[in-house]
């Protein structure tokens, strides 16, 4: 008679909040316990471009694209697993161009990767740099901006959105609606028949009723400048960007990760929003910055 044992579950260690984790990110994670993260704010190795002293565990220097992608879904997959039900993904990424000069549609290749892993996709977003580094190609347009993907865990997941509101276009100097300012108030004012037929509100003159007291919904064009620090020699994550991101989608004091902390920018933001965070990242030096910025 054969006797079946059950295997025995290792419990996963608690990790303390406010700490900076040295080392391989999909080795790391999986060692930690299952949703226990709120948000998360990253933005991995960009593929081919940046050697961080020939560490072999480092993510960007794979031998393919397909690798790349592959590696970095392994990766957001234990992401995955580490956030709450509740929990979500800003992924800031850019895209490489091969030997020939072709583009390789890396952001989009990892997004829907990390789909496929069981991520649902909420928003693409655009980071435009108007300080971006000028370009000497003189084949195609210099590329000045990057992907933000919104990811979440499922389709119940926290979001603030009056907490990243923006000022009203509508009726400021920037308008660009024929007569600006001068339909506020006015019966009939809409010049849209068509586009604003059904809004009783604006036909009646309460303008103030169809937009909301506190600014427009976020759009999905950010124009945020590079940052710089003194302790890095390369541009670094813009303090606005991930308080952005934050604002929106992290609970009052929630727990932070950056799985690829760099110089630590994601970790300093969630501490000035009184939030908790844990990073990772592989190259020890970029860990002792970012402890030096947080302590």
């Amino acid at each position: 008679m054969s006797t079946v044992r059950s295997a025995k579950r290792t419990a996963k260690p608690v990790v303390a909040p406010n700490s900076i984790h040295c080392g391989d990110a999909l080795q790391i994670l999986r060692t930690w316990p299952a949703e226990r993260i709120d948000t998360v704010v990253t933005s991995p190795p960009y593929y081919q471009q940046r050697d961080y002293h020939g560490k072999a565990e480092q993510v960007g220097q794979e031998d393919s694209p397909a690798e790349y992608v592959t590696r970095l879904q392994n990766i957001f997959g234990e992401v995955r697993r580490c956030l709450k039900s509740t929990g979500s993904l800003w992924l800031v990424i850019g895209d490489k161009y091969d030997r020939d000069g072709a583009q390789l549609g890396l952001p989009w290749r990892v997004a829907l990767a990390l789909v496929d892993e069981g991520w649902k996709l909420r928003s693409d977003c655009i980071w435009h740099k108007p300080n971006a580094m000028p370009s000497s190609t003189k084949t195609r347009p210099t590329t000045d901006h990057e992907y933000i993907f919104f990811l979440t865990k499922s389709a119940d997941y926290f979001y603030n959105a009056d907490a990243i509101r923006e000022p009203h276009v509508t009726f400021s100097e920037n308008s660009k609606m024929k007569g600006g300012r001068n339909h506020f108030g006015k019966r009939g004012g809409t010049p849209e028949a068509g586009k604003n037929g059904g809004d009783t509100n604006l036909h009646n003159g309460r303008w103030d009723q169809a937009f909301h007291p506190l600014g427009r919904n976020k759009r999905t064009v950010w124009s945020i400048p590079l940052s710089k620090f003194r302790g890095a020699h390369f541009a670094v994550f813009p303090e606005k960007l991930v308080q952005t991101c934050l604002l929106a989608s992290c609970p009052p004091k929630g727990l932070v990760l950056d799985p690829f902390l760099g110089s630590g920018t994601t970790a300093v933001v969630a501490q000035q929003l009184g939030h908790s965070y844990l990073g990772i990242d592989v190259a020890a030096e970029y860990c002792e910055i970012a402890r030096d910025r947080v302590t």
